[in-house]
């Protein structure tokens, strides 16, 4: 029902900004519950950041609370990440995630992008 597809990812110097987008196709975007997740090489997929459908509600991973903002456009059916302060740890593949419900995006969402990559050097 739902494809996404982000982009937006490259190389940054630790402590510069990128900017991910994830275009949702579909009528319905506006009902889905958004969400991050990055997996990094030989580590375990993990959350990021959510939003509710209403773009109400966010939530952070400790690991990026302070440096990164979630927000969505419903009108263009997308949402983004912006990414400050970026660091080496930082560095992954993120994916775009998106459900029905706010608690599923946040754990096993049910629709999921192609992932992008973010690269920051040590």
């Amino acid at each position: 029902q739902v494809q996404l597809v982000e982009s937006g990812g490259g190389l940054v110097q630790a402590g510069g900004s990128l900017r991910l987008s994830c275009a949702a196709s579909g009528r319905t975007f506006s009902s889905y519950a958004m969400g991050w997740f990055r997996q990094a090489p030989g580590k375990e997929r993990e959350f990021v950041a959510a939003i509710s459908w209403s773009g109400g509600s966010t939530y952070y991973a400790d690991s990026v609370k302070g440096r990164f903002t979630v927000s969505r456009d419903n009108a263009k059916n997308t949402v983004y990440l912006q990414m400050n302060s970026l660091k080496p740890e930082d560095t992954a593949v993120y994916y775009c995630a998106a459900d029905g419900l706010l608690a599923r995006v946040r754990s096993t969402p049910r629709y999921w992008g192609q992932g992008t990559q973010v690269t920051v050097p040590s």
